[in-house]
Protein backbone atom coordinates (compact mmCIF):
# COMPACT_ATOMS: atom_id res chain seq x y z
CA UNK A 1 0.00 0.00 0.00
CA UNK A 2 1.41 3.45 -1.02
CA UNK A 3 0.75 6.02 1.31
CA UNK A 4 1.54 9.96 1.35
CA UNK A 5 0.82 12.84 3.43
CA UNK A 6 -0.48 15.97 1.74
CA UNK A 7 -1.11 19.37 3.37
CA UNK A 8 -4.62 20.96 2.16
CA UNK A 9 -4.27 24.63 3.34
CA UNK A 10 -7.66 25.47 2.43
CA UNK A 11 -8.86 23.34 4.60
CA UNK A 12 -6.14 23.64 7.35
CA UNK A 13 -4.98 20.20 7.93
CA UNK A 14 -2.73 17.36 7.11
CA UNK A 15 -4.44 14.39 5.04
CA UNK A 16 -2.85 10.85 4.64
CA UNK A 17 -3.54 9.35 1.83
CA UNK A 18 -3.32 5.39 1.27
CA UNK A 19 -3.78 4.27 -1.95
CA UNK A 20 -5.25 7.54 -3.09
CA UNK A 21 -8.06 7.10 -0.42
CA UNK A 22 -8.24 9.70 2.69
CA UNK A 23 -7.12 7.49 5.95
CA UNK A 24 -6.65 10.41 8.08
CA UNK A 25 -6.57 14.04 9.19
CA UNK A 26 -4.18 16.70 11.18
CA UNK A 27 -6.11 19.60 11.77
CA UNK A 28 -4.81 23.22 12.89
CA UNK A 29 -5.60 26.66 13.06
CA UNK A 30 -2.68 29.35 12.33
CA UNK A 31 -2.13 31.77 14.72
CA UNK A 32 0.17 34.29 14.05
CA UNK A 33 3.30 32.76 13.33
CA UNK A 34 2.51 29.31 14.53
CA UNK A 35 0.92 26.45 13.43
CA UNK A 36 -1.85 25.04 16.16
CA UNK A 37 -2.31 21.63 16.05
CA UNK A 38 -5.66 20.55 17.21
CA UNK A 39 -7.24 16.94 16.22
CA UNK A 40 -5.74 14.41 14.84
CA UNK A 41 -8.46 11.28 13.18
CA UNK A 42 -7.43 8.02 11.85
CA UNK A 43 -10.32 6.39 9.87
CA UNK A 44 -10.67 3.25 12.09
CA UNK A 45 -10.29 1.04 8.81
CA UNK A 46 -6.60 2.19 8.98
CA UNK A 47 -6.25 1.99 12.91
CA UNK A 48 -3.27 -0.67 14.08
CA UNK A 49 -1.50 -0.24 11.46
CA UNK A 50 0.99 2.76 12.81
CA UNK A 51 -0.65 4.89 10.49
CA UNK A 52 -1.20 7.74 13.24
CA UNK A 53 2.67 8.20 13.04
CA UNK A 54 3.08 8.31 9.89
CA UNK A 55 0.44 11.11 9.40
CA UNK A 56 2.54 13.31 12.19
CA UNK A 57 5.39 12.42 11.06
CA UNK A 58 4.51 13.75 7.22
CA UNK A 59 2.27 16.50 8.87
CA UNK A 60 5.38 17.84 10.90
CA UNK A 61 8.16 17.27 7.97
CA UNK A 62 5.70 19.35 5.79
CA UNK A 63 5.71 22.35 8.65
CA UNK A 64 9.34 22.03 8.40
CA UNK A 65 9.94 22.34 5.13
CA UNK A 66 7.07 24.46 4.09
CA UNK A 67 7.30 27.05 6.60
CA UNK A 68 9.19 29.17 9.54
CA UNK A 69 6.17 28.53 11.61
CA UNK A 70 5.99 27.17 15.12
CA UNK A 71 4.26 24.68 16.47
CA UNK A 72 1.80 24.42 19.01
CA UNK A 73 0.03 21.09 20.17
CA UNK A 74 -3.21 21.59 21.78
CA UNK A 75 -3.48 18.16 20.44
CA UNK A 76 -2.56 14.84 22.19
CA UNK A 77 -1.70 12.75 19.71
CA UNK A 78 0.75 15.18 18.31
CA UNK A 79 1.91 16.20 21.75
CA UNK A 80 2.89 12.39 22.32
CA UNK A 81 4.43 11.94 19.06
CA UNK A 82 6.63 14.77 19.14
CA UNK A 83 7.60 13.40 22.99
CA UNK A 84 8.41 10.19 21.53
CA UNK A 85 10.35 11.66 18.90
CA UNK A 86 12.93 14.81 20.02
CA UNK A 87 14.24 14.93 16.45
CA UNK A 88 10.91 17.44 16.07
CA UNK A 89 11.34 19.24 19.38
CA UNK A 90 12.65 22.28 17.66
CA UNK A 91 9.14 22.75 15.93
CA UNK A 92 8.02 23.32 19.13
CA UNK A 93 10.97 26.45 19.60
CA UNK A 94 11.05 27.82 16.41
Amino acid sequence: MASEVIHDPTMNRYELLVDGVQAGVADYQLRDDEIVFVHTEIDPTFRGQGRGGELARGALNLVRAESEARVVSKCEFIDRFIADNPEYGDLLRR
